[in-house]
């Protein structure tokens, strides 16, 4: 199946996880908003200063060099009296603009003697003025059901008060990784044994995305141990997402297994490295747990989760917005001349020139391209390219989170 279909199929598969919660608004960072978010209030509440200058009345300041008297200081926080023609006032910004002005000349453009000032400048009305409401009007919905929470969400949600948001739960996620000839680190390597990398790799990706994640570790290569733990995985969890055991070989028994205890949906993708993905349902008592099955090589494991595992998770989470991973178009510094028949992902990393270098091997057991790289090319099949050629690169910046 080709990379945007199978992308597109996930995703129409895709369900946002049942249940809500209230937390702090300080705690949500990263989570996905159940309801709307309405303010219930104008920001600015009222017109302010943006610059620290003078409040005048810009009629009184036509000639551009007028010399006014300073008849009071408003620093931010407290409320000035009404300003009387031929006068100015102090201010700083954030300070509420005084009945009577309509336009802050800048400092700079001021000079102060005792008290008063000369402002060399003729400001038009509505200088260097915040207008009640320009941000947000009370009532109007600032942010919206679906919202996945960054930083500058939480800021905005504060600036109008709301100290608590209603959040979907978070996704639980079980993973386990087939095969007889992994081992943990710090234990030692029997022979033709390989270190469990993958187990590192995905818990760090779905925990970047905020799951609840169950590890049940490495899962010996037989058929019936593969079965029970996908049912003991699926009785309790959202998303069963396993490493390894999902090519045609005869020690490969992930495919057998969820036909065994549900169904599979889509296996094989046109993607290189990345094709034995795999897709499908695992029953549970009155429901199903949906599910994943990666390559075991690193980084083809790597790639397929943040091309298709990430999109898929954010939809659980209930993100309504565009999950699809987002590419940028940028120079080419190398010559690919044997493109594959599948879609290629190239790891790659911007140069000091700002075009793109190619990691020498590209390989799906080099896990040190994963580390070289600052993201992936999306090469399209058959596509050679050539130095000086336009690609579509997708930083890993905007994959992990």
């Amino acid at each position: 199946m080709p990379v945007r279909e199978a992308l597109d199929f996930l995703l129409a598969a895709a369900r946002a996880v049942d249940g809500v919660e209230e937390v702090d608004t300080l705690a949500a960072n990263g989570r996905v908003l159940a309801f709307d978010q309405v303010s219930g209030l104008n920001v600015p509440a009222a017109d302010n200063t943006q610059m620290d200058g003078y409040a005048v009345r810009a009629a009184d300041c036509a000639s551009g060099s007028a010399t006014l008297r300073i008849a009071q200081r408003i620093p931010a926080g407290t409320v000035g009296a009404t300003l009387e023609p031929g006068t100015a006032a102090r201010i700083f910004t954030g300070a509420l603009i005084p009945e009577g002005a309509d336009a802050v000349v800048m400092q700079e453009q001021c000079e102060a003697n005792g008290d008063q000032v000369t402002v060399r400048h003729a400001p038009q009305p509505g200088e260097w003025i915040r207008c009640a409401g320009e941000d947000i009007v009370a009532g109007s919905v600032i942010l919206p059901a679906g919202t996945r929470l960054r930083s500058q969400e939480l800021g905005l949600a504060a600036s109008v008060g709301l100290a608590r948001l209603p959040v979907r739960r978070r996704v639980r996620v079980a993973v386990f990784f087939t095969g007889d000839e992994l081992a943990m680190p710090g234990e030692p390597l029997a022979p033709g044994a390989i270190y469990n990398s993958n187990r590192f790799t995905l818990r760090g990706l779905l925990e970047n995305l905020g799951c609840e994640i169950s590890d049940y570790g490495i899962v010996p290569d037989s058929l019936q141990a593969t079965r029970d733990t996908l049912r003991a995985a699926a009785a309790q969890h959202d998303l069963i997402i396993t490493s390894g055991g999902v090519s045609v070989g005869e020690e490969d028994h992930i495919k057998p297994a969820v036909e065994g205890e549900g169904r599979l949906n889509m296996w094989q993708i046109a993607v290189k490295p990345g094709k034995p993905l795999a897709f499908g349902e695992v029953n549970r008592e009155g429901g199903r747990a949906f599910f994943l099955g990666l390559p075991g090589n690193p980084v083809s494991s790597f790639i397929t989760f943040l091309l298709f595992v990430r999109p898929f998770l954010l939809r659980l989470q209930g993100v309504t917005g565009s999950v699809q991973p987002k590419a940028i178009p940028l120079r080419a510094d190398f010559d690919w001349t044997k493109p594959d028949r599948r879609n290629e992902f190239l790891r790659a990393r911007i140069n000091d020139a700002g075009g793109l270098d190619l990691f020498p091997n590209q390989g799906s057991g080099v896990l040190t391209s994963t580390v070289w790289a600052d993201g992936l090319i999306d090469n399209p099949p058959g596509q050679a390219i050539a130095k000086g050629d336009i690609v579509r690169f997708i930083p890993f910046a905007s994959l992990q989170y």
